[in-house]
């Protein structure tokens, strides 16, 4: 099941040589709704890594809190998901068995997680590549290699950080619009971060914009577009309206 996520003034800083403090993020407060997608963008360095980190449990926030339908998050949970940019796949493991890397060291047996494998593949587009090695596949292909490895925990929290940065941009746009049609099905809670903003207007119900170091929230912008949603809809004009806003959000904050 979906769950919501709430951050609660959440701040992260670090100490310098000198033992000042340098503050990377925050104060940050937000909540993103059960079976939501939201998508956070501004400048680099402005902490949108961080506050991801914090979400899942990677890093502890210097102050505040994040919880997990009420839950405290203070350690890595099995119920949320992490993707980075960097797909990080064994290159002697096949596509299945990268896949099958959870489950197999939740102490699952070969056939159960081969099933679970074999159910996901259609959905990910990799239903005829099971066998297939890293080195064989193109960097879309590895992208989906690495969201099946998150997506066979049924995590109900999906956080990415970057996840098509590395693409270029036909294959993002494609990998894109597998994500809108993979959580149209599977209904997670997503948190993402991207530096693209039609990617993040084109994805999410929300884009919430954060400031420069330390990053606070400066403007949450409303996507009031109808799903399903196509790469088409980039085109039209209210879309670009929103995706404006957002652009000049991050201009001046």
């Amino acid at each position: 099941m979906p769950c919501n996520i709430v951050t609660r003034n959440v701040s992260v800083s670090y100490s310098a040589p000198d033992g000042t403090e340098l503050p990377a993020l925050g104060p940050v407060t937000l909540s993103v709704s059960a079976g939501s997608f939201m998508c956070l963008v501004g400048p680099s360095g402005c902490g949108k890594s961080t506050l991801l980190r914090v979400v899942a449990g990677l890093q502890s926030p210097t102050r505040g809190s994040v919880l997990l339908d009420g839950h405290l998050v203070k350690k890595p949970s099995r119920r949320a998901g992490v993707m980075f940019q960097e797909a990080n796949l064994m290159p002697w493991r096949t596509v299945r068995d990268n896949i099958a890397l959870p489950l197999e060291l939740a102490g699952q047996p070969k056939p159960t997680r081969y099933a679970a494998v074999s159910n996901l593949l259609p959905m990910l587009g990799l239903q005829d590549f099971p066998l297939a090695y890293p080195g064989e596949l193109s960097g879309g292909m590895a992208q989906r290699v690495a969201l099946g490895r998150v997506l066979i925990q049924k995590p109900d929290v999906l956080l990415l950080d970057e996840p098509f940065g590395a693409l270029d941009a036909l294959t993002r746009e494609r990998i894109s619009e597998d994500l809108l049609r993979i959580w149209a099905q599977a209904q997670q809670t997503v948190l993402m971060v991207t530096h693209d903003i039609n990617e993040a207007v084109l994805l999410a119900d929300r884009v919430v914009v954060l400031g420069p170091r330390p990053g606070r929230i400066v403007q949450n912008v409303p996507v009031n577009l109808p799903r399903p949603r196509r790469l088409e809809d980039t085109y039209s004009d209210r879309f670009g309206k929103i995706a404006q806003q957002v652009r000049e959000a991050i201009q001046h904050p």
